[in-house]
């Protein structure tokens, strides 16, 4: 049996006659940049997040950058983030000039431990950033908090939580805004890259979709420095009718993810994630962890399953970041979670058939050896 990490072609399958028609009308249309699809598509988005405004741009990782900019966060002032997260979410501090200020992360959620925010805040401090993690929300209620405390913004780091929800309400409605990804392997993917500021702040949202269209309010009056960075039409009618299935595909991921933790709770070597009582977990990603990861990833290989490790190497370790001169050893837990974490596959059109293998074959790895 093969079994891939994700397999879009299934769930393309499935919808293959609703997606074709939709592109075949955005081509018909000759309107390819910012037309009636992404303006219904930021509507229905931002309907679906339970927040007033969405506005797409070109990337999760634009998305990010452009709400940095959005809220006068530059040079010289300070960003609170998790150490446990994908490098983008760190990159885009360091894009606005602003420093990252990392912070280690809760060892069950695998999210930014609250408790250790406060420690890390002084004058030069602007924002934090939660990461809602693989698809479990961050405990929103200290971070906000602690925000609202020390008058410092909030920005949802969204990305991997298309449909998460923390305390019955959905991510994304927390902060000053929040930053989603419709990279095509998530929860809600495009068939390139993509990306969503959702707000409740006309403010911001005017100045985010400013910054998107090269600073421009009117045509050929430009109030500020901007980028080009702006979802196209196509990939807003592929969003569209995804949207629509949504629900029923995080059904399907917890569904999964019941299976897994159902056959794996008898596994002592191994540790599944949890789900906290304050949470909707989507799964983006179902992650466990093993201290012989490495050799367990590599007889799932030989057995033809193919899994991820979500991130091998701290960003506090990366070259990238050698400026902040961090050392191993400073994020403990996050450092314990690059070497022991395991993504398994996960989307929702993955079959009971195949979760009952990848556990026959971790419950072999464990018995051998024993």
């Amino acid at each position: 049996m093969n079994i891939p990490l994700v397999d879009l072609t299934r769930q393309y399958k499935q919808i293959k006659y609703e997606i074709d028609n939709k592109i075949q009308d955005v081509l018909e249309s000759g309107i390819f940049i910012l037309g009636e699809n992404v303006r219904l598509f930021e509507k229905e988005f931002a309907r679906f997040c339970d927040v007033k405004y969405g506005i797409a741009v070109a990337s999760g990782s634009d998305a990010l950058t452009l709400s940095i900019e959005a809220l006068g966060i530059n040079k010289g002032d300070e960003v609170i983030a998790p150490a446990n997260t994908f490098i983008a979410t760190v990159d885009a501090i360091s894009h606005s000039q602003a420093t990252p200020v990392l912070v280690d992360i809760d060892p069950e959620t695998y999210n930014i431990d609250p408790e250790k925010i406060e420690e890390n805040i002084n004058d030069k401090t602007k924002a934090i950033i939660p990461v809602h993690l693989y698809g479990h929300p961050a405990n929103m209620d200290p971070i906000m908090e602690i925000a609202n405390s020390r008058g410092l913004h909030v920005i949802e780091d969204a990305c991997q939580a298309h449909g998460a929800e923390y305390k019955c309400s959905k991510v994304g409605g927390f902060g000053d805004c929040a930053c989603f990804s419709f990279y095509p392997s998530k929860n809600l993917g495009a068939y390139g890259d993509g990306g969503m500021v959702v707000t409740n702040n006309e403010r911001i949202a005017d100045r985010i979709k400013a910054l998107r269209n090269y600073g421009e309010t009117k045509k050929y009056q430009h109030s500020l420095i901007g980028y080009n960075s702006r979802l196209d039409e196509i990939q807003a009618a592929i969003l569209r009718v995804k949207l629509k299935h949504l629900h029923e595909w995080i059904r399907a991921r917890r569904e999964k993810a019941k299976n897994y933790s159902q056959l794996l709770h008898e596994i002592s070597e191994v540790t599944g994630p949890i789900e906290k009582n304050y949470a909707k977990h989507v799964y983006h990603l179902y992650v466990v962890r093993s201290n012989k990861r490495d050799a367990l990833r590599e007889w799932l290989h030989l057995k033809g399953v193919s899994t991820q490790i979500h991130y091998p190497i701290a960003i506090h370790l990366q070259k990238a970041y050698e400026h902040l001169a961090l050392k191993e050893g400073d994020y403990p837990r996050t450092e314990q979670c690059a070497k022991e974490a395991l993504s398994l596959p996960m989307f929702p059109e993955l079959t009971l058939q195949e979760i009952e293998y990848i556990h026959q074959n971790i419950k072999s790895f464990h018995t051998q050896k024993a």
